[in-house]
């Protein structure tokens, strides 16, 4: 078993509040890693050392800091293989996937790399008489992301990548189940030109997460997880002055009006349904077809299809998807399962049986396809995370956008169709932060933000794009005039452009 580290002032610290927790590799169910959970008191080291080192970073003009994550893309791409192995091996993720995981977050690096353009503020000259004013983007200071274990690539390069290119210093507090490829970008910063301290890596459970909710130093959180969490997130940072943006779960709806090409929407409900075993929160867990005709026809396709997916351990580049997380998380998924059947869904494939042949230990679900779920049912409502899809049927147009716009999350949702003024109307009136049309998996490229609306976020700006920016620093105004030698004497009334 690895005894695993944090990562703070640039090199890699022992726990010392004798808490750990243990990591376990899904495909095997075996424990392979054991995390130390920090205190408070580890928690506040990391921040001390964040705000030491944050001013001289700060003060670095963007365009060398910028050439810093340049480098670091280098080294991203260097050990790339490496990186995405150990994805695999601590998240179940197959090899293909965990590559994905790593490239998304590198885009969005790329996408810093403009921070010299991005920070650029705006000026007016002779704005009143003999008077200039200016604006300028200033970074916060130390800020800090707590992020999920889906995408243990991704999302923290999300965080830390726009925070740091705007001059901030970083504490990621990573999901305790998959800390390993965190801790390598943390390295491969150093070796880039990162100054020790500026981007600090804590890990660690509950405690770990207040300590950074509540230290007065912190200017900023980030955090993606689910709903419930992400609400107590964001009431416990602002309650404590801090700015933050906190993304939380989905139920993303595809609806297939009866002109969309089967075919495609077959192949699109697949992936985006089955991919990375359902455990991504732009999954579509619902297929909403429109009429009966429309719904009998998808579900003829689908049943052979999910019968059919590969299941694999995460070593298998050809399987379609590998295991869950945790032991928990199948048993969790598995339940939703076992309710759906008890509500009175149609259980029209059923993958609970599933066990992967010499890995009986590991966290295998088969695909599970629900047909006849309506709106009222628990699996309807509630974020399932696992290889579950839901058919629930809509006899028109607008009563699949209603599905859509009535229901309390509203992350991502996808239409497919061949009628434009369709997808027109869908784009312009659905209730939902991003999304497809003929598109599954909506997640916008990184020069766009990314956010959902309702109970998916908790906060105003979104992550990455030009959202990240802003987020990551404050906007300082200057009115200024210099004398000219003329004596005008004082003015008692608010100065205007008249």
């Amino acid at each position: 078993m690895r005894e695993l580290t944090h990562f703070i002032g640039g090199k890699h610290i022992q726990g010392t509040s004798g808490r750990f927790a243990e990591g376990f590799q899904p495909m095997t169910g075996e424990a392979i890693t054991r995390v130390p959970l920090a205190s408070r008191a580890e928690v506040r080291g990391a921040v001390e050392n964040a705000l030491a080192a944050q001013p001289g970073w700060g003060a670095t003009n963007p365009q060398r800091r910028a050439r810093v994550l340049m480098k670091f893309l280098d080294l991203v791409a260097r050990d790339n293989e490496k990186i995405a192995e150990t994805i695999a091996r601590e998240h179940g993720k197959n090899i293909p996937d965990a590559r994905g995981d790593i490239q998304r977050g590198v885009e969005v690096i790329e996408f810093c790399l403009g921070a010299p353009q991005l920070m650029k503020g705006e000026y007016t000259e002779g704005a009143g008489p003999g008077i200039d004013i200016y604006s300028m983007r200033q970074p916060l200071g130390v800020v800090a992301g707590i992020t999920p274990f889906n995408f243990p690539a991704m999302i923290p390069m999300w965080k830390f990548g726009p925070a740091i290119a705007c001059g901030n210093a970083f504490i990621l507090k990573p999901s305790e189940r998959d800390v390993s490829a965190p801790l390598m970008f943390a390295e491969l910063m150093i070796e880039a030109g990162l100054p020790p301290g500026i981007l600090n890596v804590v890990n660690g459970d509950k405690e770990a997460v207040d300590a950074l909710l509540d230290d007065p130093d912190i200017q900023a959180i980030g955090f993606v997880g689910s709903t419930p969490i992400a609400e107590y997130v964001y009431a416990r940072a602002t309650a404590s002055g801090k700015r933050a943006q906190c993304f939380g779960g989905a139920k993303n709806h595809l609806v297939v009006m009866p002109d969309a090409d089967m075919d495609q929407t077959v192949d699109a409900l697949i992936g985006a349904g089955y991919g990375s075993a359902g455990e991504r929160c732009m999954a579509i867990s619902v297929a909403v077809p429109v009429g009966e005709k429309t719904a009998d026809e998808l579900v003829r396709r689908l049943i052979p299809r999910v019968e059919a997916l590969k299941i694999g351990p995460s070593t298998d580049a050809s399987a379609d998807y590998g295991p869950l997380i945790t032991a928990q998380a199948l048993e969790r998924v598995t339940s939703y399962v076992d309710l759906g059947v008890k509500e009175g869904a149609k259980l029209l494939v059923d993958g609970r049986s599933f066990k992967m042949q010499g890995y009986e230990n590991g966290y295998y679900l088969g695909g599970c396809l629900f047909d006849g779920v309506t709106r009222d049912m628990r699996i309807y409502k509630e974020e399932i995370f696992g290889p579950v899809l839901a058919v629930v049927r809509a006899k028109t147009y607008e009563d699949a956008l209603a599905l859509c716009n009535d229901h309390e999350y509203g992350n991502g949702v996808a239409i497919f169709t061949r009628d434009g003024d369709a997808a027109r109307d869908f784009a312009a009136r659905v209730k939902v932060g991003m999304i497809g049309v003929n598109l599954p998996i909506p997640v916008p490229l990184a020069y766009y933000t990314f956010g959902g609306w309702k109970r998916s976020v908790f906060g105003d700006l979104n992550q990455h794009g030009p959202d990240a920016f802003r987020f990551y620093t404050r906007t300082k105004t200057v009115t200024a005039r210099w004398p000219s030698g003329v004596k005008d004497g004082a003015e008692f009334s608010i100065p205007t452009m008249k």
